[in-house]
């Protein structure tokens, strides 16, 4: 084998079997040697040669050559854009095989990393919908489009072209033109392929993310499985000359699919639009969801879980690992717009919620109040500060604590205030198993996991949730 001696990393690695999932669409391959490599475009199963292109922390990151064998979960990819746009990694891997490894990787987190030793380990919840199942998309608008290496090399081939679609990796100013996307349900691509070709006609400006020039810039859609959908559309300046007659086109034109229209006006650097002023242009302020008995008003800046459907069933396995009998007292910590703990509230004597985001708990409070529930009670700020013992001896010590922090896991902070509680009972929901296994660990102090489960809220993709009971020891 050959060696880069610029990178110090062999130039080719020969039967690489790929043993399991890894982040951002690569997997974990070892050689017959033991060497561990992380491979992208492959699947668990697959024994490939490999090429190195990167080095990261002694880590070598590779691309497939040659394979020897292509695994039994191999399956033919869906969509029309994969292996282009990478939001759907894994739609060429049979979906009980993604269950097998995201299943695997909880119980590897929690129990080889972590060392937590977990009293019952439930089967993983898998969704019933693979496809189609996202409740919000975000697109970028740019007057460029991401070439193929097949087109780079044609001088036919220009990447002048107005595009609503998603950034390629490393490609900031071009976009991937997304003709059908399969991840959100509702009218989604009838919209985006329908107002695109809408603001061409019109002779609206797309912006271009190079000279930060043009008009329209970015476009998100928020469905709901009441049938209700939320536009927002932002423009780069505020040019109601064009901005008005455009939105007015939209609204006749595909009026009957929206329920509500908002603008923004986004002049920054970056794309984050949630700072961002939201004017209502037509409909209603908000939509509506249900989730079980819950129902919510949603805005354009309302943090939501976004798998609907699934959201539903893992908040059920929250509130059967919770057990409430109808008097406890329950803290909600990163509780978001209250989603669990309103979920939960009908079976509680009472519940605090603490989220550091403002804007949520406003959504918090019109959707208890929405929902008819005068047992909860509403914190803005950040866990670690709002989480005292004046905050307990205020609301009383709680009964069941519900936790579902952030990927980065719990503040360092929260940790010794719960362990100060002593909560009978702790209910911890995750996004990264990596985080909680870390946080489990330290509160192993004073508590024992009892029962875990992994839930799958994003099919195609390696992320997965998890949810752990603790009791006292």
């Amino acid at each position: 084998m050959g060696r880069n001696r610029r990178n110090r990393f062999p130039e080719r690695i020969d039967n690489v079997t790929i043993t399991g999932l890894a982040d951002k669409g690569f997997c974990v391959g070892k050689t017959d040697e033991g060497m561990v490599v992380f491979v992208e475009k492959v699947v668990p199963g697959d024994v490939v040669d490999v090429r190195p292109f990167r080095k990261k922390k002694k880590v070598l990151f590779c691309a497939p050559l040659e394979f020897h064998k292509k695994s039994e979960d191999r399956v033919e990819p869906f969509c029309q854009h994969f292996g282009v746009c990478g939001g759907c990694k894994w739609q060429n891997f049979s979906y009980e095989g993604q269950l097998r490894e995201k299943d695997r990787i909880v119980r590897d987190a929690l129990t080889r990393i972590g060392k937590v030793e977990v009293g019952e380990w439930e089967p993983i919840l898998g969704s019933e919908e693979t496809s189609f199942y996202r409740n919000k998309l975000e697109f970028g608008v740019a007057n460029r489009r991401w070439l193929t290496a097949e087109e780079v090399g044609d001088e036919t081939v220009t990447n002048e072209m107005d595009v609503i679609g998603f950034h390629k990796a490393g490609a900031y100013d071009k976009l991937i033109d997304i003709e059908k996307c399969h991840l959100q349900f509702g009218p989604s691509n009838e919209l985006r392929n329908g107002i695109r070709a809408l603001a061409i006609a019109m002779d609206i400006p797309f912006f271009d993310m190079r000279e930060r020039t043009g008009l329209f810039r970015q476009f998100m859609i928020r469905t709901t499985t009441t049938g209700e959908c939320m536009l927002v559309l932002a423009f780069f300046e505020n040019d109601q000359d064009r901005i008005k007659p455009f939105l007015d086109a939209v609204m006749a034109e595909f009026g009957k699919l929206i329920t509500s229209l908002y603008y923004c006006i986004n002049g920054k650097i970056n794309e984050y639009m949630m700072d961002l002023e939201m004017n209502l242009f037509a409909g209603t302020s908000t939509i509506r969801e249900t989730l079980g008995h819950v129902k919510f008003h949603i805005g354009p800046k309302s943090f939501f879980q976004t798998n609907s459907r699934q959201g539903e069933r893992l908040y059920e396995i929250t509130a059967e690992y919770a057990g409430l009998t109808g008097t406890e007292n329950v803290y909600d910590l990163y509780t978001g717009i209250g989603s669990i703990g309103q979920f939960v509230a009908k079976d509680a004597g009472a519940v605090v919620g603490i989220e550091e985001i403002a804007a949520a708990i406003d959504d918090a409070k019109i959707n208890a109040e929405l929902n008819g529930l005068d047992n909860c009670t509403w914190y803005a700020g950040r866990t670690e500060d709002i989480l005292t013992p004046e905050f307990a001896a205020k609301h009383g010590r709680p009964d069941v604590l519900i936790t579902d922090p952030p990927r980065a896991g719990m503040h360092p902070k929260v940790i010794p205030m719960l362990l100060e509680l002593a909560a009978p009972v702790i209910v911890y929901v995750s996004c990264n198993p990596g985080t909680q296994a870390r946080d489990l660990a330290l509160l192993a102090e004073k508590y024992k996991v009892v029962k875990a489960r992994a839930v799958d809220m994003f099919p195609q993709t390696s992320h997965c949730e998890s949810v752990v009971r603790l009791e006292l020891r």
